[in-house]
This record gives structure tokens, sequence and C-alpha cells, in this order.
């Protein structure tokens, strides 16, 4: 309860800022994980899932109780006839018209061939399959809301990076039609930057568009305002990356893998029904408890204008001749199943130990890029500043410069790529074995 409470504080904050500013808003990470976490139409569902399970394995815990019925009527009773055997001598017979009837019964199973047990434990293994499914679905959600930031604040990075260059582009073209009155500078040297400055601009255009796109998709699934425009915090990039070995990751998602959890669970429900389909061939034995008050007494003639009350105690026992035939192909399918279970288990593994390889991989090769962008960045300034000097003092060409310009805005986008993809790639192991 604490903690919706708190999550609840957290959203009003946040959309209270949001109303605020009415266009924009920044986020870290963290804050788009607690909105997902309580604003999901999808993780909602899940979590009113995990309380139907538990109200049925609540039912299924009652089984185990005593069934108790209790039944109360009154009735009119006309007057009777009497014949002999050969329905001749008739007469009529005076009958008391006020009838009554009570009866209670308490019916307690002593054995069912474990079909209880099972039952309950059936039950109790669908309440831990809803938290699963509720864990697994935060984490989907999560890792989908996660690709869509780390993607938006590629974009707003880009269009940074463009909008910068496209700003030093306009001040070379200034400078060089300052020049060109001069005569120390050609018309075509003006039109090739021209046509740079017509690229990034059309660049923008398509960075804007696509960062409208991923917005939309993000507001959508938090449930935020659709005019909110979501600005990422630039702190991701010193987001906090673990360095673990393969054979840790490995470990971690045996262990925490949640599709891994599920197909486990799964084998454990399906041993549950196939002893629940094995007690039906076992005959149910029950203790029964019984009171009955009837008034008046009609199995006398003349009638007995009394009430008479009786009770008994007693076992009895139920046994469905139809299940010697009918149970065995069950326990046969049943047995299938959970075969089935298995297999698909083995076959879980092999996959998510491919699918942490390839991610962990991925993540080494992030780390040597980054160190090779990173160099690349600097060459690429150093570079630019030496074509720009040496163009400043007449000694390069003005293709020299564009080659330089574009190496420097090539640089610029991989760096900050290859760091986004280095985090994106250590978030999905995460999401792999559970714990994003």
């Amino acid at each position: 309860m604490k903690k919706k409470i708190v999550e609840s504080i957290i959203l009003t904050f946040v959309l209270g800022i949001a109303s605020v500013s009415a266009q924009q808003q920044k986020m870290s990470l963290d804050e788009i994980f607690h909105l997902a976490d309580s604003c999901s139409k999808s993780i909602n569902i899940s979590k009113l899932s995990v309380d139907v399970a538990q109200a049925e394995l609540h039912s299924a815990k009652l089984a185990a109780y005593p069934d108790l019925s209790v039944s109360l009527s009154s009735s009119y009773l006309g007057n009777g006839y009497l014949w002999d055997r050969k329905f001749q001598n008739g007469q009529s017979v005076d009958m008391p018209h006020f009838g009554n009837n009570f009866a209670f019964m308490a019916t307690q199973v002593i054995y069912a061939g474990g079909a209880l047990r099972s039952g309950i434990n059936l039950a109790k293994l669908s309440a831990e399959m809803s938290q699963l499914n509720l864990k697994r679905n935060i984490q989907d959600i999560r890792f989908l809301v996660a690709g869509n930031y780390l993607e938006l604040y590629k974009l707003y990075n880009e269009l940074e990076v463009v909008e910068h260059n496209m700003e030093l582009t306009r001040l070379v073209l200034e400078k060089m039609r300052a020049r060109m009155e001069q005569g120390t500078v050609l018309k075509n040297d003006i039109i090739r930057y021209e046509l740079l400055y017509e690229r990034l601009k059309l660049q923008q255009t398509h960075l804007l568009d696509n960062k409208g796109i991923i917005n939309h998709q993000l507001v959508t699934t938090l449930h935020l305002p659709e005019h909110l425009e979501i600005i990422p915090d630039t702190n991701i990039l010193s987001y906090e990356i673990k360095l673990l070995t393969e054979e840790s990751w490995q470990s971690n998602a045996a262990q925490t893998n949640l599709a891994l959890l599920q197909t486990g669970l799964g084998i454990k429900m399906s041993e549950q029904k196939e002893k629940l389909t094995r007690a039906e061939m076992i005959p149910k034995v029950a203790a029964v408890v019984a009171d009955n008050l009837d008034g008046p007494i009609t199995i006398e003639v003349p009638v007995l204008n009394n009430n008479f009350n009786y009770w008994y105690v007693g076992i009895g026992i139920q046994y469905s001749f139809s299940s010697l035939y009918k149970s065995h192909y069950k326990v046969s399918q049943a047995k299938l199943q959970t075969q089935q279970y298995k297999e698909q288990y083995d076959l879980a593994v092999e996959q998510i130990d491919n699918e942490v390889y390839r991610c962990y991989t991925g993540l080494k090769t992030s780390f040597m890029e980054l160190q090779i962008q990173e160099k690349n960045m600097e060459l690429a300034n150093e570079n630019y500043l030496l074509i720009d000097h040496r163009y400043q003092n007449d000694l390069a060409l003005i293709t020299d410069m564009l080659d330089a310009g574009n190496a420097k805005l090539t640089a610029e986008l991989d760096l900050v790529n290859t760091k986004v993809n280095l985090i994106y790639n250590y978030l999905k192991l995460k999401y792999i074995s559970g714990i994003l």
C-alpha cells in the first residue's frame, strides 16, 4: 500500500511539473521506469491478474473445509385419498394442512486421492506464475521504454551536432562571401558550402520527424499528455556499467531469467495436473453428519400431526467406474504435456545461453568501439582545426574544409551513438537476466 502511495506521489509530481512547462520535461531513465511501472495499462492488467490468482488460491484452500448446508421450508398439505390394492373402496383421509421441514448436513472429505492437496498446490503455482507474468511484463515495458529513451537521446544529440555544424557552416559562408568580395574566393566554393548547409537542413528535418515519432511512442506508453516533449537527461551517458564476466552473466540469467523461471514453473504445474488426473481413478471418502426435523408424519394412516426429528452420522464412499476407461488416456496426456514442458525448458536454457553470449559479445565490442571512436573524435578535431588554420592562410582548398567538416560531424555522431549502444547492450543483458 505504501509503495502505491509513493508511486502516486511521484506520478502527481512529474505530471504537475509537466503541466507547468506545458511543452517540455526533462526526465531521467529512472523516472521513466517509475512512470512505466505505475501507468502502463499492460502492467496494471498483470497486477489485476495477480489479485485474481490470489483469490483463486483462497478458494482452493477453502475446498478442504467442510461443506455445510441448511434448508428450511413450509408447505400446505391437501387431504389424502386411500384405496385398496385394486383401487376400489376409496375414502378421503383428513390431513393436517401445515407442513414443515428443516434439514442440516455437514460433509467433510477425508480422502480424495490427493486431489485437494494437488488442487491447492496447483493454485499456489498459478499464483506464482501470475507474479512471474507481472515481473516479466514490467521487464518488457521497461526494456521497451529504455530503448525509446536511448533512441530519443541519440536523436537529440544528432540534432545538436547538426545544428552546431549548421551554425559553423553559416559562419564560414559569411567569411567566404566577404573574401569573395576581395576576390580571394570563387563562387563555386560558396555554392559547395551552401549545398552542405542545405543537406544539413534536410538532415535536421528528418531528425525532428523521427524525434516526434519516438516521443509520441513514449508519452503514449507512459500515458502522459500528447503535447509533452520528453527531454532525456544528459547524465545517461554516465550510467553505471558493472563489468562482469560472461560466466557471471550466464549464471545470473540461469537463476533469474523470467522466461526460464516460467517454463520451470510450468513443469511443476503439469506435474500437479498429472496427480489431479490420477486422483480421478481413486475412490473418494467423506464423513457425513445430518439432522432433519419434519412434520407432520405422513407415513402413518391416520397421519400424525407431530414433528419428527432424526439425525445420523456416517461414512460415504464414491467411485466413478467410468474413470477406468476414461482417465487412462487423460493420465497419458498429462505425462506427455509434462515431458513437453521439460523439452521446452531445455530449449529455453540453450536459447538464453546463446542470447547472453551474443549480448555479452556485443557489450565487449561496444567497449572496443568506444575507445576507437574517442580516438577518432580527437583526431577529427585536430584535423579540422589544422585544415581551418591552413584554409585561413590560403594553404588548403575548400574541398579540404568540406572533408574535414564532414569527418568531424561523423566522429561526433559516432562517439555518442557508440556510448548509447554500449548502455543499450548493458541494459539488454540486465533485461535477459530479469533484473532491469
